[in-house]
């Protein structure tokens, strides 16, 4: 692990020590969670753009998913 300096609002760092009195945790564990989280987010939003774009180049034709209409039907009708 490394040991970072960042600089941070006071209202921000205020924030985030009652939140980690209340986990009982420390801010730098609560820091490397926060990151991983946005970082998981970030790879989402990315490859959800890459998937439009995709659909944008290649639009889903008329009859694309009609082969799977049948695996819809639970038999409950």
């Amino acid at each position: 692990m490394r040991t970072i300096q960042m600089t941070l609002d006071d209202d921000l760092v205020n924030i985030v020590d009652r939140i980690v009195k209340d986990l009982k945790t420390s801010r730098s564990a609560f820091t490397r969670h926060a990151l991983r989280k946005a970082i998981d987010q970030y790879n989402i939003k990315k490859l959800e753009n890459e998937h439009r774009k995709g659909y944008e180049k290649f639009p889903v034709t008329g009859d694309e998913f009609s082969i799977w209409e049948d695996e819809q039907n639970w038999g409950d009708e």
